[in-house]
């Protein structure tokens, strides 16, 4: 019983590091690199929300938040946005598990890490899209903090989206 408890205390531990060493690589990622990428004046990739997309349902809704909080926290700081990334990716942990379980397959929601194996193609596409928008929707609305350019705000957040899925989809291409 002893080793037993071992054995799943180290592959927590090994679970946590392995977060750990994720989160400071994206954010590492996103503040030296991509918050420097503007395609055409309105499309910035945001790929640090990839972490947050690719927890395992399991994991508790307040973990869920807490993360992406700090996630948002970090990137505001070093971006120099206060708070704008943080309510943005809060928002979009906070939808997630329902989202999460519009998608999955009724029988198979316990403990899935979101992925084109573990949903179907289809389903992680839009799952991702759906959840970005939200994202980058709330983000760019709060950057842009009026609705005077609507068209201007709709391109940004369609662009950046879009070049976030292409990001997206291209890592867990790598992955495979």
């Amino acid at each position: 019983l002893s080793s037993c408890f071992d054995k799943l205390s180290m592959i927590m531990i090994i679970n946590y590091i392995y977060r750990i060493l994720w989160f400071v690589g994206l954010v590492l990622l996103q503040v030296l690199i991509l918050n420097n990428i503007h395609l055409a004046g309105y499309a910035t990739p945001f790929l640090y929300t990839y972490f947050i997309l690719k927890f395992p349902s399991s994991v508790s809704r307040n973990e869920l938040l807490l993360w992406a909080f700090f996630l948002g926290l970090i990137i505001d700081v070093f971006s120099n946005t206060p708070g704008i990334n943080a309510s943005a990716t809060v928002l979009m942990a906070f939808v997630r598990p329902p989202l999460l379980t519009l998608f999955t397959p009724r029988d198979s929601f316990d403990n899935i890490v979101p992925s084109f194996k573990t949903i179907g193609n289809f389903s992680f596409i839009k799952y991702l899209l759906i959840c970005l928008l939200i994202h980058h929707g709330a983000l760019l609305t709060i950057e842009f903090f009026s609705f005077a350019d609507i068209g201007s705000l709709i391109l940004r957040i369609a662009s950046s989206t879009l070049l976030t899925l292409s990001c997206i989809l291209a890592f867990e291409g790598v992955k495979k």
